[in-house]
């Protein structure tokens, strides 16, 4: 088994807790280490787990869990844990998996899981939109579609997001959140396969010139997993194709560094909106990088 034969990797790093006292990780936490792996494994697949099971009615079980061990991981080594779905069957599906220590391989293992109804456990087939996501993942296929346009045409999704996002989790007060211009915004919606909306920003001209992007929110469970740099370069794209030479935003002070990464440099002093810190940040059209 070799790192190539993976498109998906988590990387973590050995913790004082999982050493035993031959001072190497205790075999059982290698288990730990494929099941972390996995959860992280769904987040590439732009599936936020526990929805994207309701809407396939259906869950997975663990059916069968193998490790087989090359040799010990230690203290502070960082693991990095490759993941691929090699088969699936009619109701079952295979991951195989690998723990390097750089291009060493630590341990295999294998992750059989059935797809049931979770009322009974009792197996169904896989869901074909399922497959096709697995599928179309190990095949280096998207799994994000980032659609832009009208309120009209998003602002639904749009919608259920931010009040999910600013109002119910950051305690937004809603009449802060909407106002007139979402009817002249460009907005911006990520899309997985299942057509769950997962991020979402807005696109307005805050003068000839100069674009002004806002209300970025990404769904909780896939936070980190590159759909906010998606929807802020979709976005940035339009602003550029209709003249814009340069974009601004306000940036939670949480998310400076995520802004910093793409370009973007700080521009004035901190200041707080709807009770949140912010700073203005301001980047050059187009956007640097890929």
């Amino acid at each position: 088994m070799n790192r190539n034969e993976f498109r998906f990797f988590h990387r973590l790093r050995v913790r004082w807790a999982e050493v035993d006292v031959q001072k190497i990780v205790f075999n059982a936490h290698y288990l730990m280490y494929f099941d972390t792996a996995v959860a992280d494994y769904w987040r590439a697949l732009a599936l936020p787990y526990e929805e994207a099971m309701h809407r396939l009615q259906g869950d997975l079980y663990v059916k069968k869990a193998t490790v087989e061990f090359h040799a010990s991981a230690r203290m502070d080594d960082q693991l990095d844990i490759g993941l691929r779905c090699a088969r699936i069957g009619t109701s079952s599906m295979q991951m195989l998996g690998g723990i390097f220590r750089g291009e060493q391989l630590l341990i295999t293992g294998e992750l059989v899981y059935v797809f049931a109804d979770p009322a009974t456990q009792t197996s169904r087939p896989v869901p074909p939109a399922l497959r096709e996501i697995l599928t179309g993942y190990e095949a280096g296929e998207a799994v994000v579609q980032v659609r832009t346009g009208a309120w009209e045409q998003l602002g639904n999704d749009a919608s259920a997001l931010r009040t999910r996002v600013f109002v119910e989790e950051q305690r937004i007060p809603a009449d802060l959140e909407w106002d007139a211009d979402d009817a002249t915004a460009v907005h911006a919606v990520a899309y997985n396969r299942l057509g769950q909306a997962l991020a979402t920003g807005r696109l307005l001209q805050a003068r000839p010139g100069v674009a002004k992007i806002g209300r970025m929110a990404v769904h909780q469970v896939l936070r980190g997993a590159g759909l906010g740099e998606q929807v802020l370069r979709a976005l940035a794209g339009v602003a550029h194709a209709r003249g814009d030479r340069e974009v601004v935003l306000h940036a939670q002070r949480s998310a400076e560094g995520f802004y910093r990464r793409l370009g973007f440099a700080v521009r004035g002093e901190p200041f707080e909106e709807a009770g949140i810190p912010h700073i203005e940040m301001a980047a050059a059209l187009p956007l640097a990088g890929r």
